[in-house]
């Protein structure tokens, strides 16, 4: 990970995806180079899945993109932390982006200026 003061820098990044590119240029503007995670290439497992969750402090349905044709029929954000956290491993794309990891903090970049209140 990239060392800002004594913390290290994460984005978990989708270079085709717009908000991510802005996420990763905005900490750049800040003058920070993260160590870059392309996570469809290099998908977390279900630890760091969990412990990023733990850092964001929000629940599995809030790391899911809903809208795509890779949630599983049947799955509702009332379907548990387990079953979400499944989808999350076997479709790393459902995989909110980007998410930016700082010490025990962790940011979704929606919108890109979100993860500046962990730095």
């Amino acid at each position: 990970m990239a060392v800002t003061g004594a913390l290290t820098v994460e984005i978990w990044h989708n270079p085709r995806c717009t908000t991510s590119r802005k996420t990763l240029d905005l900490l750049r503007a800040h003058g920070i180079e993260p160590e870059i995670r392309l996570y469809l290439q290099d998908p977390p497992d279900r630890a760091e899945l969990r412990a990023v969750l733990e850092k964001l402090g929000r629940p599995a349905a809030d790391l899911l993109r809903w809208k795509e044709p890779e949630v599983p029929a049947g799955l509702t954000r009332a379907s548990g932390e387990e079953a979400i956290l499944d989808a999350l491993v076997a479709h790393p794309r459902l995989i909110e982006r980007p998410v930016v990891i700082h010490g025990d903090a962790a940011r979704i970049g929606r919108p890109p200026e979100t993860v500046l209140s962990i730095l």
